[in-house]
């Protein structure tokens, strides 16, 4: 088989990772790709959102499969042009990834169809918006972009004063574009954040495994909101009652919600849940791989991806059974100095090939110049361990971090706190 992988992030190489281990493919081109995903498949200088450039070039190519890694390209119909041409390729269509797309639309599908979520209010106008956070009285309050902004366009406001401030830099100062022309403002809710993959047909589907991923910048959950600072899989509080409640109370109502509203939906439903008293909520969908939750998840599992992603593709998962390791993955992520805000590129990554084979190294924001590696991006490397218990896992990364340096590095130091807390509790 020839697979094309789109994207360039970590995600996408942990993408061609997985793929370059079945015995199913021959071939794997990744448009654009990274110098680590150059390692293992042929990078293509097509822009993940060049649909027409991307269409032609699987054709030509006679790609038997395309899997999406961003969430941009599936919001504005790649899946749908495909299916048009005949061309199989995983991922929704651009009706079904609205559920990414607009977090307005989204709240309402949730609110329509009973699926449990923070109470909420959608607003086009700053003066209707401001008018509503004075008559709040509840606060903290959280402030969401409805449209794209790359996994950062959520503030959560403690004050009035704040959350008034914050509105204006959303609708007035456009710090997060044309995606906060409109604006979701929900209820704060206390707990957990659990992230889970359902690989869907559009009627059926398998759970990969739970993961947590720690969104903020600092230590302590302190800093601005990132695309994700690391993650580790699986997550204790995944047990199995609460598995089995967010498959009937989410992940089934809303497959069919979605089917019933726009269009069955096919490829992976990102769930991002909060998780309080064993009761569970809603945060947000993602139309695709979490990223850095696919760092973690995909090491841990030990069936061959290729046959889920065809028969996702193919609506064929009925009787589909996944299988995966027993123990833990830790990711840490490596960012440039200055990331999430301004940040300098083309600094040269030192110290990658004195790792050893059982860490395994995603690139997300890297390229070649010169023969050198050098970073290109905020999120630069994923440093990953696969281990039979937690503490291996988390000690057997930070050990290796310190082989790694560029200019302005860093990193969390915290990745898998609470995971630590769990595990203490549940041997008390």
């Amino acid at each position: 088989m020839k697979i094309l992988v789109i994207g360039s992030g970590g995600r996408e190489h942990a993408l061609v990772w997985k793929i370059a281990r079945s015995p199913l493919v021959e071939k794997i081109y990744c448009a654009p790709g990274n110098a680590g995903t150059g390692e293992l498949a042929e990078n293509i200088p097509i822009a993940v959102n060049d649909i027409k450039q991307m269409l032609s070039f699987a054709a030509e190519k006679q790609v038997d499969l395309t899997v999406v890694g961003p969430e941009d390209p599936l919001i504005e119909g790649i899946v749908d042009a495909f299916d048009k041409q005949g061309l199989r390729i995983f991922g929704p269509v651009k009706s079904a990834a609205r559920l990414e797309g607009s977090k307005a639309y989204a709240k309402n599908l949730m609110q329509k169809y009973g699926i449990p979520t923070a109470a909420y209010a959608v607003f086009k106008d700053f003066e209707n918006a401001t008018s509503y956070l004075k008559k709040n009285n509840k606060f903290p309050v959280v402030l969401k972009a409805s449209g794209l902004a790359a996994g950062k366009g959520v503030l959560i406001c403690v004050t009035e004063k704040e959350a008034l401030e914050g509105l204006h830099a959303l609708m007035k100062d456009k710090i997060f574009g044309e995606a906060a022309a409109e604006v979701v403002i929900e209820e704060y809710l206390e707990g957990e954040e659990l992230s889970l993959f359902a690989v869907c047909d559009g009627a059926n589907y398998v759970l990969l495994s739970s993961a947590q991923d720690h969104k903020k910048a600092l230590d302590g959950d302190k800093g601005k909101n990132t695309g994700g600072m690391g993650a580790y899989a699986p997550a204790p509080l995944a047990n199995d009652n609460l598995v089995e409640k967010v498959r009937k109370e989410i992940i089934e109502p809303t497959l069919s919600a979605i089917a019933q509203e726009a269009s069955p939906y096919k490829g992976v439903l990102y769930l991002g849940l909060m998780i309080a008293d064993g009761n569970v909520k809603m945060l947000e969908y993602n139309c695709r791989f979490g990223d850095p939750e696919t760092e973690v998840v995909l090491p841990l599992l030990k069936s061959d991806l290729v046959p889920v992603l065809l028969a996702s593709a193919e609506g064929n998962l009925k009787g589909c059974r996944v299988e995966m390791h027993d123990g833990w993955a830790v990711d840490v992520v490596l960012a440039s100095g200055g990331y999430p805000d301004k940040y300098e590129k083309e600094k040269i990554i030192d110290g990658l090939d004195k790792l050893p084979d059982n860490i395994l190294v995603f690139h997300a924001g890297t390229k070649l110049k010169n023969g050198r590696i050098v970073t290109s991006g905020g999120r630069v490397l994923n440093i990953v361990a696969r281990r039979d218990s937690f503490a291996e896992a988390q000690s057997g990364v930070y050990d290796q971090i310190r082989n790694i340096s560029f200019d302005g590095m860093y990193y969390r130091k915290d990745i898998g706190f609470r995971a630590v807390r769990h595990l203490r509790m549940q041997n008390k």
